[in-house]
């Protein structure tokens, strides 16, 4: 598939629920259930050919075939394998992944969300396992065959301390799958392995230096499900889970539970739940499960802190001088089922940098800097209870580059990224120049710019409008990204587009229309171009509230080409009931910018019209809008206004097809240009501001 037609393909697919944890992407369009039934019919066992038990899979460099430490390895399939927690890792700079397995096995929910329910070494084992991981965006289902790498008997890396457990192995090998080999995973962070298990959005906080208000970020955390993993470094590999005087492990992963403040002698006491993933070994110091403390507070405070089971309490000034990290990842709503759990607003945003265009680097680069995308955040609601008497709204900005690990055979690596942001007054949907940031100091700012896969950075301003503005470092560097905003409350995220609607499909339709596109349509079963014009006539005719000379042939052949997807040049029913529902909303939009009510809308009410369609027009542009469609006193009635926005629509659909990589400028050969101005009118392309 084409780049243009593969991404349009995933809007549409996006869009019809595809991407999400309960409905996967199939990764390289790999069906598990297929080819595990195409296995189990033929005898045989699943070998992956996208993923080969070959020297290309291990790695490039150090992992390369050359390499002393793929000598003598080979490619085994595990025999019947048991469910563990305990794990190890042999490959220096792949601990990161380890620590974010170790923490997934804390959270049921969260770990089945990751490896879906359903194989195993049963009676359907066919040597092919599947699983799930968040990628920029959208959940995708990893296939893989079971055969791991083996080295003097042993797996090379990651595996369990029992000798008889292989899910971890088969997870890191789908993991690697998706980033390209096993030594594309040598170096990163938890963090990482927190999203990509989650969806969520990962902060890690150094206790030695926390911020004012971390226990109150612990606690909101806690409300909203948050995963919270912590740990306590080693100095030496002598170190590596070694148990101190107090039985807590250092370089081991634990987990925050719970945190709540007890009255304890006349003064409020913090407390924080932990949890040895080990299932004993615990805290032996103040608060601990049979300590002196929990005599000195009320019954109705005190938690059943008895057992074994390597859950304990601890003071939270105990917490701090003891663990070195805490990593905080918030999960997004849809991994969330419980309804007591305030969990916080996201979105999500796509982005590229290009050089040239939108890749104008950071604020050292003042003539580029604005040329970055440009996002705009709308803060609405204060927090509730504030808990550090700092009145704001609290959020976090996650900025993603895609895909660079996959790069790193190609001799590319992460680049160094950050952002800013920026106190905004005005238009939302302009893209502002460099005057503006010439003339206006950043509010606030991501903490660092760095050669990660994400910088992530927790805020709390005004409400207000805010500016972002993500770059890597230096100008001109080719990269993509994803932009996340996590928030307390609601916030609204914007960006200069126009706004889709996709085509839903037939099932989707209600029976109430169904009936009615049946009388429409006729013995076909279709509408087209001509009985469209038919239609929208004579339901418009029987409107006093707006004016109409009625609806054109070309205007409903322009319809007519924006929903046909199926390109018989006619609507079958759920294209005819997507546009039906853009042709109400439109409405709409021309009823509440008819502010006189005379049936027809003025010019300025227009563009203001055309700006809550979704679409952002500069001067030039809205003036050969008025040109074309106005009338000679400067209005508009409503079937001129229709043809103009699915004109509009039109153009920018098609500008979006000849820029595959959103760049926002398109290069077009002779052919091109004659197509373009025959069917496109290339003047207004030409004009169209992104």
């Amino acid at each position: 598939m084409s780049g243009v037609a593969s991404t349009l393909a995933k809007k549409r697919a996006q869009a019809a629920g595809f991407g999400t944890n309960a409905n996967a992407t199939k990764y390289l369009n790999q069906d598990f259930e297929a080819l595990r039934s195409q296995c189990l019919s033929r005898g045989s066992l699943f070998s992956d050919p996208s993923f080969p038990a070959a020297p290309e899979s291990l790695g490039f460099k150090e992992l390369g075939p050359s390499s002393s430490k793929t000598r003598g390895l080979a490619w085994k399939r595990p025999g019947r394998a048991v469910w563990s927690h305990f794990l190890s890792c042999c490959l220096p700079g792949d601990c990161w992944l380890l620590a974010a397995i170790a923490s997934l096995t804390l959270n049921e929910e969260v770990l089945a969300r990751v490896v879906p329910a359903g194989q195993g070494f049963g009676d359907n084992y066919a040597g092919i396992f599947h699983f799930q991981f968040w990628q920029f965006g959208e959940w995708v289902d990893v296939v893989i065959d079971d055969r791991l790498p083996v080295k003097d008997g042993e797996l090379v890396f990651v595996h369990s301390a029992e000798g008889n457990e292989f899910w971890s192995a088969l997870l890191e090998k789908a993991y690697a799958k998706v980033n390209g080999c096993y030594e594309a995973l040598s170096g990163g962070s938890t963090s990482e392995g927190f999203e990509d298990f989650t969806g969520g959005i990962a902060e890690s906080y150094e206790l030695s230096k926390p911020p004012s208000n971390m226990f109150q970020i612990i606690q909101k955390a806690l409300e909203a499900g948050a995963l919270l993993g912590c740990s306590i470094d080693i100095t030496s590999a002598a170190d590596s889970e070694a148990v101190t005087r107090q039985k807590l492990v250092k370089g081991h992963a634990y987990s925050l539970t719970g945190a709540t403040e007890v009255n304890y002698r006349g003064r409020k006491e913090k407390l924080v739940r932990m949890r040895n993933p080990w299932g004993q070994v615990e805290w032996t110091g103040a608060w601990s499960d049979s300590s002196s403390e929990w005599n000195s507070i009320a019954a109705s405070e005190r938690p059943n802190a008895s057992a074994e089971d390597g859950e304990f309490w601890m003071s939270f000034s105990d917490f701090l001088s003891h663990y070195s990290r805490i990593e905080i990842c918030t999960l997004t709503p849809d991994a969330i089922t419980s309804d007591s759990i305030k969990y916080w607003a996201v979105s999500n945003h796509d982005g590229t940098w290009r050089r040239g265009s939108t890749a104008g680097g950071c604020r050292n680069n003042p003539y580029t800097f604005w040329m970055n995308p440009q996002y705009v955040i709308k803060l609405n609601e204060e927090d509730d209870d504030p808990g550090d008497n700092e009145v704001g709204c609290s959020f976090v900005v996650g900025l993603i580059q895609k895909n660079r690990r996959r790069l790193r055979k190609d001799g590319e690596d992460m680049h160094t990224i950050g952002f800013a942001i920026y106190e905004f007054h005005g238009q939302r949907n302009v893209h502002l120049d460099k005057n503006f940031f010439l003339t206006h100091a950043q509010k606030a700012r991501s903490e660092t710019f760095i050669n990660l896969r994400e910088v992530c950075t927790r805020f709390k301003l005004p409400p207000g409008e805010y500016l972002v503005v993500p770059s890597t470092f230096e100008a001109n560097k080719d990269g993509d990204f994803c932009l996340r905003v996590f928030s307390e409350k609601q916030t609204e995220t914007l960006i200069t587009s126009s706004r889709f609607q996709e085509i839903v499909s037939d099932d989707a339709v209600d029976s109430g229309f169904r009936g009615m596109f049946v009388k429409l349509a006729g013995a076909d079963m279709e509408i087209s171009a001509t009985e469209l014009t038919t239609i929208l006539n004579k339901i418009i005719a029987k409107r006093t509230d707006i004016k109409t000379d009625g609806f054109s042939l070309d205007t409903c052949r322009i319809m007519v080409n924006l929903m046909d997807d199926s390109g018989n040049g006619k609507l079958g029913l759920g294209e005819f009931a997507t546009l039906w529902k853009k042709i109400q909303r439109y409405l709409g939009i021309y009823k509440k910018n008819d502010m006189d009510n005379s049936g027809t809308i003025s010019t300025p009410e227009m563009r203001m019209a055309l700006k809550e369609a979704g679409f952002t027009l500069n001067n030039t542009i809205f003036q050969l809008l008025v040109a074309r469609y106005a009338e000679t006193d400067m209005t508009l009635d409503f079937d001129n206004y229709v043809a103009c926005l699915m004109r509009l629509e039109m153009m920018f659909r098609v500008f979006k097809k000849l820029d595959p990589h959103q760049s926002g400028f398109i290069e077009l050969d002779f052919q091109q240009v004659c197509h373009a101005i025959t069917l496109y009118e290339n003047k207004i392309i030409n004009n169209l501001h992104f």
